[in-house]
């Protein structure tokens, strides 16, 4: 019963901007981390950035410097902000958290967003 729900996603051109967000809902205890995905045409699913409960945060080297991960830990929400946007980072992105729910009996489980479309244009 819990779902992620994202926005954000759209066409933009290069050097331009776009800002995801994705909420996390349901019987949520507690979210050990939540962060982003993304995979290409003809590529593996590949890590973008990742936050954990207590701030630690990872990123893809491809992205440092130029996305931003953060949190609202009371709304359950992380957002990920892209700035100066390559046509490489044309991609499926998807929002994943690995949470524990009121009825997973105290067991953390992986859920996934249904995955929105980012678009750089040259």
């Amino acid at each position: 019963q819990v779902q992620l729900v994202e926005s954000g996603g759209g066409l933009v051109q290069a050097g331009g901007s776009l800002r995801l967000s994705c909420a996390a809902s349901g019987t949520i205890i507690t979210i050990n981390t939540m962060g982003w995905y993304r995979q290409a045409p003809g590529k593996q699913r590949e890590l973008v950035a990742e936050i954990t409960r207590f701030g630690s945060i990872n990123y893809a080297d491809s992205v440092k410097g130029r996305f931003t991960i953060s949190r609202d830990v009371a709304k359950n929400t992380v957002n990920l902000q892209m700035n100066s946007l390559k046509p490489e980072d044309t991609a499926v992105y998807y929002c994943k958290a690995n949470l524990i729910s009121g009825t997973s009996y105290y067991i953390s489980k992986d859920y996934w967003g249904q995955g929105t479309q980012v678009t750089v244009s040259s």
